[in-house]
């Protein structure tokens, strides 16, 4: 192998903390090749415009907006076509690890990506200061699988038992699906499931503009705009999310939010335009 594994590493890292977004879309196309593909255990990115709106949604989520950066753990080995490495995310001013990424590349001829396979890993021992994760990490964590999109992973971050609310006066709302009461591990996966199955990842935006952690509370601060599949219509909202973390799960979720625009959106008369 003619490549420094430890180079290449570093580059590797440093696309995910890079803020400039013609230098993030250069580093992207000299480190994969034109049909490279990542593969995580909630999906696939394959070729350089899904690549680069994968980096892009990460570092918005986890670096501009949650005060993380991405770091190499120094351990990167090599031999014939292929190279492995460890990868953390931690806090930009220091602190645990919030998440490990082992990471396994297959490269081509030029020593672009061809295949990028990344597993999540725990932290190994000694290197967290604390277990469990605190707030912050399992905030970040939250941030990170929502962004992958699974439900059930999602799901894995809450205790078997939550304090969930929706800021809706009543329960449950006889047409926004979701909205309706949710005090389990299982129910917040469904919640999930239903929400991504009327509002398609692809046509949605969610954006976290303000993280405020104090002790075990996190209060987000963003805004979505979603596509209501089932009547074409669109809503944008302001929101404010407070999580509650104990003993490195989510115990408590509640979600101030604009209803009344979802349940709009939900209405089945004129068709909304998409935007």
């Amino acid at each position: 192998m003619n490549t420094d594994v430890d180079e290449f590493a570093g580059r590797y890292v440093a696309v995910w903390n890079e803020p400039d977004p013609e230098r993030r879309r250069s580093a992207i196309a000299e480190l994969w090749a034109a049909d490279g593909v990542e593969f995580t255990d909630a999906g696939e990115h394959r070729g350089h415009p899904a690549l680069l709106a994968r980096v892009t949604a990460a570092h918005e989520q986890l670096v501009e907006q949650a005060g993380f950066v991405f770091r190499a753990a120094g351990d990167a080995a090599g031999h014939h076509d292929a190279i492995r490495f460890t990868t953390y995310l931690v806090p930009v001013g220091g602190g645990d690890i919030a998440w490990t990424g082992f990471i396994v590349v297959r490269l081509d001829d030029d020593g672009r990506i061809l295949q990028d396979y990344q597993f999540d890993d725990p932290p190994p021992t000694g290197v967290a200061t604390g277990s469990p994760p605190g707030t912050r990490a399992v905030v970040a964590e939250f941030l990170r699988r929502g962004g992958q999109g699974n439900p059930e992973h999602i799901a894995e971050l809450y205790a078997p038992r939550v304090d969930w609310r929706v800021n809706w006066p009543v329960d449950s709302h006889p047409t926004v699906p979701w909205i309706r009461p949710r005090s389990t591990r299982a129910d917040v996966a469904d919640h999930f499931r239903t929400f991504s199955g009327h509002c398609p990842p692809a046509d949605g935006r969610v954006s976290i503009d303000h993280m405020m952690v104090d002790g075990t509370d996190a209060v987000l601060i963003g805004t979505s705009s979603q596509l209501v599949k089932p009547t074409g219509k669109r809503f944008a909202m302001t929101f404010a999310l407070h999580l509650t973390v104990g003993e490195g799960l989510i115990t408590r979720h509640h979600m101030y939010e604009d209803s009344l625009a979802v349940a709009e959106a939900f209405n089945s008369g004129a068709r909304g335009v998409a935007r």
